[in-house]
């Protein structure tokens, strides 16, 4: 975990098998994770997580899982049949939920640390009040992540502007993922609530996630590479 690059996930938010294996190879050895979300793996499927574990990667396995508890059961043990590293659960998913997920990868032969989803980092204050979530952002933050980590979920997801009271509240042992990264005067596009990677670094993370700013880049390792450098002025200050 000294190698900035360790820290660092690239989301595969690509819609095909041509196009993820041709990031992996150009990104393998300047980023820590790959992270296969919905749309890659709903039209590739298991196969292209086994290939790219299969070079030797690290997988992020990003289905957000929310479903009865057997079924998110099933599910995670599927998830470890194919070697993933990390693996999602939302959050609002329950505690009885929460629980059958980690159990499952915890009865592994290389369980994957399990991450419950807080808040979408798409969500602002204003679609709250409409899914009627009463209190702040952060209190909603709190209150499932606080069910996620008495269920045995070793790992939270939440957007920087929380990463400082999750940290502070939850403790060193809690492992922070932080997605909506983007580099100083990049477009936020469909994200509500961003941070550089320094700001997320300096919130608590663990592991911050990126996607567009560097899949999107001509030279995706240069972008990659400027990130971790952040990433490890970061740790040093």
């Amino acid at each position: 975990m000294n190698d900035p690059r360790s820290k660092l996930i690239v989301a595969l938010d690509v819609p095909s098998r041509k196009a993820a294996l041709a990031a992996v190879d150009e990104l393998s050895a300047h980023v820590g994770y790959f992270k296969i979300g919905l749309e890659l793996f709903t039209f590739e499927g298991p196969r292209l997580v086994e290939e790219i574990r299969d070079r030797g990667e690290k997988i992020f396995l990003d289905l957000k899982l929310h479903d009865i508890p057997n079924t998110v059961r099933g599910a995670i043990r599927s998830a470890c049949k194919l070697g993933t590293d990390m693996i999602t659960v939302h959050a609002s998913g329950g505690a009885a939920m929460l629980e059958a997920a980690c159990k499952e990868a915890q009865s592994s032969d290389a369980p994957p640390l399990v991450l419950a989803v807080t808040a979408l980092t798409s969500l602002s204050e204003e679609d709250m009040l409409h899914l009627g979530v009463t209190g702040s952002m952060e209190q909603w933050v709190e209150r499932l992540a606080r069910t996620a980590y008495d269920a045995g979920i070793e790992g939270i997801v939440a957007s920087a502007q929380e990463g400082r009271m999750l940290r502070s509240k939850m403790g060193p042992q809690l492992q922070l993922v932080i997605p909506g990264i983007r580099p100083a005067g990049d477009e936020h596009q469909d994200q509500s609530r961003t941070a550089t990677p320094s700001e997320a670094i300096h919130a608590g993370a663990n592991y911050i996630v990126v996607g567009r700013p560097i899949l999107q880049a001509h030279d995706k390792a240069a972008a990659a590479d400027l990130i971790t450098e952040e990433i490890a002025q970061a740790l040093q200050a």
